[in-house]
């Protein structure tokens, strides 16, 4: 549901034509973090034989959809926030700095207040990411949503893997009634 909301906010936007690039920042693993993210020039680590274009540079113009942002390392945010405030980043290993023009949306699953409390989550960060809160509620809580949910799927799929088939109107009934 995260994911979608934030492509129907890209796709209405005068950014539409641009990329939409995902990142589900919980699952990188943080050595990893600023390479991805930002990029980096050949040579600049061990492994680095080519240079690489990071995540932000890929979504110039676009969107950076930063998924589980709750799950970001502490040591890791400040890397964000820093980004996020200078609106520029510079790769590993080079010293030039690349300016930024990207739509940075946020999602999390983590109740973020209480890490902000708790202070697993910087507070300062928070603020930077919250200007526009979007609450989606879980699926069990808004059901009228399955149908529409269902079509778009099965549509989508239908289509990916060239099938005709034909949906019995019950199933969509039990999906819906499903506890």
């Amino acid at each position: 549901g995260k994911e979608l909301v934030a492509r129907a906010i890209h796709q209405k936007s005068n950014r539409a034509n641009e990329p939409f690039i995902i990142v589900d920042v919980g699952a990188l693993p943080p050595s990893l973090f600023e390479s991805e993210m930002f990029g980096h020039e050949k040579g600049s680590f061990t492994d680095a034989k080519e240079a690489r274009i990071g995540k932000f540079e890929l979504a110039s113009k676009g969107t950076l959809f930063l998924d589980e942002i709750g799950n970001l390392p502490t040591d890791l945010q400040i890397k964000l926030l820093s980004v996020l405030q200078s609106k520029a980043i510079t790769k590993v290993g080079s010293n030039k700095i690349i300016d930024l023009d990207v739509r940075v949306i946020c999602a999390t699953n983590a109740p973020i207040y209480d890490l902000v409390k708790k202070g697993s989550f910087r507070q300062d960060l928070f603020y930077r990411i919250k200007t526009i809160e979007i609450n989606l509620p879980p699926l069990r809580d808004r059901k009228e949503d399955i149908p529409n949910l269902f079509h778009h799927y099965f549509e989508q799929y239908s289509r990916r893997y060239n099938k005709s088939i034909e949906i019995d109107p019950l199933l969509i009934t039990h999906l819906s009634n499903y506890k």
